[in-house]
């Protein structure tokens, strides 16, 4: 097993690396408008998880999955010259549902707030169902005796 820290270290390398190639020499027109968003390696540094975002619709995403499995054996030896490793990790891409799970926790909010709208204004004109004061207070004959 390998250091944490420098697993972490070698996997932002990877992300670099892995950005800087599908910018500048990767050249495979399915490839939309991908960003990596995060790396990560395993202890034994045999397996490499890189994590990407497309922005564009369906046939864009599935074209830019397929162009990155096309281009896994290029980037696998470009990661390997530049990290140096004895053994060069082995890359699985696979697309990061950040934007989907943001934009559905901002939906979850605005209908947690549209709820809290709804029972306000039900609660403006409300009056309680019981007495005013439901706490129970000291008679009065009981207040005098113990003064």
């Amino acid at each position: 097993m390998v250091d944490a820290a420098r697993a972490r270290k070698l996997a932002d390398r990877i992300q670099r690396i892995v950005a800087e190639m599908l910018e500048r020499r990767i050249k495979d027109p399915r490839l939309g408008f991908v960003t990596v968003t995060d790396a990560r390696l395993t202890n034994d540094l045999r397996d490499a998880t890189v994590y990407y975002t497309v922005f564009g619709s369906d046939e864009e995403k599935a074209g830019t999955a397929a162009a990155l499995e096309s281009a896994k054996g290029v980037i696998r030896t470009e990661v390997g010259r530049q990290t140096g490793l004895r053994h060069t990790p082995s890359l699985t891409f696979e697309a990061d549902e950040v934007q989907a799970n943001a934009q559905h926790i901002e939906d979850l909010l605005t209908q947690a707030r549209q709820s809290d709208a709804d029972v306000a204004r039900a609660a403006a004109g409300a009056s309680p169902a019981g007495d005013a004061d439901p706490y129970k207070t000291p008679r009065e004959d009981e207040a005098e005796s113990a003064e």
